[in-house]
């Protein structure tokens, strides 16, 4: 094998463990994980696209002293005496915002420090920040993804699976050290950690409101009505993905519910003449699809939604050069700076602030909009103090017009 070609890694150091799934395994792993040192890497695996929400069905942990732990969260209420066992270990985990909700569902939480390797990637630079791609760029090991997408929920999982997961975290403590040698030579090491804090540290997820206009393809639906077809199908698959435990699109994919939007059907015949409607599983269930159309067809002009969700933000930014010039040279001179900013320190534009916040601040500018004033409009909207460092003197310039121009 050529030497600067990758490494297949076709198993974990140590092999691949059993899976823990009776309260006694669970105590013995407990035990084991308080007795290793250092940071413990940690992952989830869940059933996206298959099962209702986004519950974990493996977690996988490894750390020094301890090796590699597979833990099924299913005949568990909590695995709680697991983050016990950690105390304050840092936590290494690849796209931390992805997992931590899933595992605070079942009791775990980072006790302490935390480092995400995909967020490293990104402020080091990378293009490609995916895991695979990572440790191949960095440990020289080609990470096999193909079960990335599969059923976790699936009992038992296959030994296949198992590998995968296992080798997850086998690498991800290797990757930790190289990943922070890299921050620390860019300079950009505490750029880094005030970002891991603010993911560790990050407040739930609000529900949405009405998330049913989530729905893909809703741009292409006209009329108050027919979002109200959209809003009522959408609430009775619902419904029914949380009683069945599937995921919504497996009851009901969005693209059915956008055509029969787009129909108005007005009769049970007329709906089952659609396209995924006229399936044997739907057509045993179309009096119920219709049932929701036909409620639709019934409301009120005051009940239907509205057009657009209302927002308390600024709109839409191709709408601001017909609504307010100002605010669009404004943003046009923003988006400049911090397009330079982002070459300047290879970083990506999304990653030195919040696009939303960036808006914000355009279309509403502090009064004055000096450094400071712009500085603390920009902690106010939760930038860390290195981001407020770096773009709160370009922003003020570019707040104040100078290079600002509508493109």
């Amino acid at each position: 094998m050529d030497p600067r070609e990758p490494r297949p890694l076709t198993s974990p150091r140590g092999g691949v463990p059993e899976v823990t799934d009776t309260p006694a395994a669970l105590q013995a792993v407990a035990q084991r994980l308080a007795a290793g040192t250092g940071p413990v890497a940690v992952d989830a695996e869940r059933a996206s696209g298959y099962r209702y929400g986004q519950r974990a069905f493996l977690v996988q942990l490894h750390r020094a002293g301890t090796g590699t732990v597979l833990v099924d969260p299913v005949p568990f209420d909590d695995l709680a005496v697991l983050g016990e066992a950690l105390g304050d270990a840092e936590w290494v985990l690849h796209a931390a915002s992805q997992d931590l909700p899933c595992l605070a569902e079942v009791g775990l939480r980072p006790g302490g420090d935390l480092f995400d390797t995909e967020l490293a990637a990104r402020l080091a630079g990378f293009e490609k920040v995916g895991l695979a791609a990572v440790v191949e760029r960095m440990l020289g090991w080609q990470l096999a993804k193909e079960h990335s997408a599969v059923d976790w929920s699936t009992r038992p999982l296959p030994a296949e699976w198992l590998t995968y997961a296992a080798l997850d975290v086998d690498v991800l403590l290797d990757l930790r050290e190289t990943l922070a040698a890299e921050l620390a030579a860019q300079g950009k090491s505490d750029w880094a950690a005030q970002e891991f804090a603010a993911v560790r540290d990050a407040a739930p997820a609000a529900p949405r409101l009405e998330p049913w206009r989530r729905t893909s393809g809703l741009h292409t639906v006209r009329g108050r009505r027919q979002l109200a077809v959209v809003r009522e199908l959408w609430q009775v698959r619902e419904e029914m993905a949380r009683r069945r435990d599937l995921a919504p699109g497996r009851v009901l994919p969005d693209r059915a519910i956008v055509a029969a939007a787009a129909a108005m059907p007005a009769s049970v015949p007329e709906l089952t003449a659609l396209p995924v409607f006229s399936g044997p599983a739907n057509r045993r269930i179309a009096a119920r699809w219709f049932a929701a159309v036909d409620r639709a067809r019934r409301l009120s002009d005051d009940e239907l939604p509205a057009p657009t969700l209302a927002s308390e933000g600024p709109p839409p930014a191709r709408l601001w050069k017909d609504r307010n010039p100002d605010a669009a040279a404004r943003l046009a001179a923003a988006r400049q700076a911090v397009a330079a900013l982002s070459r300047e320190h290879a970083v990506p534009v999304e990653n030195l602030l919040q696009p939303d916040l960036l808006r914000r601040l355009c279309w509403e500018p502090p009064e004055p909009a000096g450094p400071q004033d712009v500085a603390e409009r920009l902690r106010a909207g939760g930038a860390r103090p290195w981001q407020v460092s770096l773009l709160a003197g370009p922003l003020a310039e570019a707040l104040a017009g100078e290079g600002a121009a509508v493109t």
